[in-house]
C-alpha cells in the first residue's frame, strides 16, 4: 500500500508540474506577444492594429476556429496545437515581415503546375485575407482587425497542412479508394503537420517539398507544355498527366538496391537494380473491367468513385519473392474450380483426367472422378488439384510472395498470348514470358540456379521448392504514364479503370 501511495502521489505530482509548464508557456507565449499591437503596426502601418492583445484576440480567434473546424481537413491536429501554445497567431507573427506569407499565397495560386486545383487549398481567400492583412487602411477597426488576423491564421494553418500533405504524400489515400490495393503506402500523421508550425523561412521549406523524383519533374514539365497525346483529347491527356502525379506523390516507391516491379497496363515486368532495369520482359495480368475502355478521364460520373474491380484483376501491392517452385501443383482456386472446372467436367466426363486434374472432397482424393455428375453436386464440398506437367497451368515454375490475394508470378503454356498487345488476360496472377531468366536474375549463377534449370528443361514432374536466400521485393502497380530512358512520354490504357476512380476522387476535394 505504501509503495502504491508513493506512486500515486508521484504521478500527482507530475501531473500538477505538467499542468504548471503549461500555464508558464501559455504565460511567457502572451508576454512574448505582448508587444503585439506596435509589432504588427510596423509591418502593415494600419492604426486598426496599435490596439490589440493577445488578450482580445484569444476569444476571436477561438470561435473562428470552433466556426472552421467542420472544413479543416485536420481539424484535430490545428485545434490541438493552438490550445497547446495559448492561441498564439504563431504563421501570422513570425512569418508577416519580409514576403513569408505572400510566397505561401503564391505557391497555392501556382499549385496547378503540380496537376491539383488552387481551391483545394482557399488560395484565393487565402491570397484576400493577406492582401487585406497588409493593407494600410483595409480594416477600420480593432474588432475588424482581430477578425482578420484570426481568419487569416486559421486559413495559414489549414493551407500549409493541405499543401505540405499533398506534396509530400498525395492528396489520397489509395487504400481508402481501391477495393485491392495492398500496398504499403505512408501517411502524414499529427508529429509530421505539426512541423509546419515551426518552419523558419517559407520559401526555402516550401522548396523542399517539391518532389525531386526526375518522373514526376518530367510529368510536370509535360503538363505544362500542354502535351496532347495522339488519338486523345487535350482534356484526357491533361487528366491522365494529373492522376499519374498523384501516384507519384503517394510515399510507397521501391527504395531497396534490387527489386521486381510489374506495371499492369503495360503488361511488363522490370527487374531494378542501382536504379537501372537490367531485365524486362513481357507479363500476361489478370483480366480487366475496362479492356474496352468504356470508362475513360473524358467522361465520368460520381459512380466512378466507387471502385468495382472484376473478381480476375491482378490487385496491386508490394511483397518479397522467397521461394520458386519447380514443377509446380496448381491449387485450383475456389471460383474457378465452380465456374470452370466442374462446367467443363459436367460436359465432359473425361475433362479432369485429361488435364491432369485431381478432385478432392473432405480432403481425401476423389478415386473415380468422371462417375461423378458434376451438374448436381455441391461445389463447397470439392477441392481441385493439377498435377505437374506439360499443360499444367502455372507452367514449369511459380515465384512465391506472400499476399492477402494468393497471387503469384508463374509460368504458362500458353505462350501466344504474350504476343497480343491486349495481355489483361489471366485469373489474377502474373504469367511471364521468360520464366528461366526471371530465375536467373533472382537468384544469379550458381548452384540454385542450375538445379531450377536442369528440372525445368529435364521434363522432370516432382515439385520441389527452391528458396531464395535473398528475398527480394516485388512491386505489382499500376501507371498509366511515365518518361522513358530516352525521354519520351509513355502513355498506357486505363485497362481497369483506376485512372477514373482516383481522378474521381480528386475533384471531389474540389467541392468539399
Amino acid at each position: 500500500m505504501i509503495a502504491t501511495y508513493s506512486t500515486l502521489k508521484r504521478t500527482s505530482l507530475y501531473a500538477f508540474y505538467c499542468a504548471v509548464l503549461a500555464l508558464v508557456l501559455a504565460s511567457c507565449n502572451k508576454h512574448k506577444r505582448s508587444d503585439m499591437a506596435n509589432t504588427i503596426y510596423k509591418v502593415n502601418k494600419n492604426k486598426a492594429f496599435n490596439k490589440v492583445t493577445p488578450e482580445g484576440f484569444d476569444p476571436v480567434f477561438k470561435k473562428v476556429l470552433a466556426e472552421r473546424k467542420k472544413r479543416f481537413n485536420h481539424p484535430e491536429v490545428i485545434t490541438a496545437f493552438y490550445e497547446q501554445n495559448g492561441y498564439d497567431p504563431v504563421l501570422v507573427l513570425d512569418h508577416m515581415e519580409g514576403e513569408d506569407l505572400k510566397t505561401l499565397a503564391s505557391y497555392l495560386n501556382k499549385s496547378g503546375e503540380h496537376g491539383l486545383d488552387p481551391k483545394m487549398f482557399q488560395a484565393k481567400q487565402l491570397n484576400d485575407l493577406v492582401n487585406k492583412f497588409y493593407s494600410k487602411d483595409a480594416i477600420k477597426t480593432t474588432d475588424e482587425a482581430y477578425q482578420t488576423m484570426a481568419e487569416l491564421e486559421a486559413s495559414l494553418a489549414n493551407a500549409l497542412i493541405n499543401y505540405t500533405n499533398a506534396l509530400q504524400y498525395g492528396v489520397i489515400s489509395p487504400r481508402k479508394i481501391y477495393a485491392r490495393y495492398y500496398t504499403e503506402t505512408k501517411r502524414p500523421d499529427s508529429v509530421s503537420m505539426k512541423k509546419v508550425f515551426g518552419i523558419a523561412d517559407m520559401k526555402t521549406f516550401l522548396d523542399s517539398i517539391q518532389p525531386k523524383d526526375p518522373q514526376y519533374i518530367a510529368l510536370q514539365k509535360a503538363l505544362a507544355s500542354n502535351i496532347q497525346v495522339q488519338g486523345q483529347s487535350a482534356e484526357e491527356t491533361d487528366r491522365l498527366l494529373k492522376v499519374n502525379l498523384e501516384r507519384l506523390r503517394w510515399k510507397n516507391k521501391p527504395n531497396a538496391d534490387k527489386y521486381v516491379i510489374v506495371n499492369i497496363p503495360d503488361y511488363r515486368l522490370d527487374v531494378v537494380q542501382g536504379g537501372k532495369s537490367v531485365m524486362n520482359m513481357k507479363v500476361c495480368v489478370g483480366e480487366g473491367r475496362n479492356v474496352d475502355k468504356q470508362a475513360d478521364l473524358t467522361e465520368y460520373d460520381e459512380s466512378d468513385k466507387v471502385d468495382r474491380p472484376f473478381s480476375r484483376e491482378t490487385p496491386q501491392l508490394n511483397s518479397m519473392i522467397y521461394t520458386a517452385q519447380v514443377n509446380p501443383v496448381w491449387n485450383i482456386p475456389k471460383s474457378i474450380a465452380t465456374k470452370e472446372i466442374m462446367v467443363q467436367a459436367a460436359q465432359d466426363p473425361y475433362y479432369l483426367s485429361n488435364h491432369n486434374m485431381d478432385a478432392y472432397k473432405g480432403g481425401k482424393m476423389v478415386e473415380d472422378p468422371e462417375t461423378i455428375d458434376w451438374g448436381s453436386v455441391n461445389p463447397d464440398e470439392y477441392s481441385f488439384k493439377q498435377r505437374p506437367g506439360d499443360d499444367n497451368a502455372l507452367g514449369k515454375i511459380k515465384f512465391l510472395f506472400k499476399n492477402k490475394s494468393s497471387v503469384y508470378l508463374h509460368d504458362t503454356p500458353a505462350k501466344l498470348a504474350f504476343d497480343r498487345p491486349m495481355r489483361a488476360v489471366s485469373h489474377g496472377c502474373v504469367r511471364v514470358e521468360r520464366p528461366l531468366d526471371l530465375a536467373q536474375a533472382l537468384y544469379g549463377d550458381g548452384s540454385k540456379f542450375e538445379t531450377i534449370k536442369k528440372d525445368m528443361e529435364s521434363g522432370s514432374s516432382e515439385p520441389h521448392n527452391v528458396d531464395l536466400s535473398n528475398k527480394v521485393p516485388v512491386y505489382l502497380t499500376y501507371v498509366t504514364c511515365w518518361v522513358d530512358s530516352s525521354g519520351t512520354l509513355q502513355f498506357r490504357k486505363d485497362v481497369y479503370g483506376l485512372d477514373a476512380v482516383l481522378l474521381a476522387h480528386l475533384n471531389k476535394y474540389l467541392t468539399a
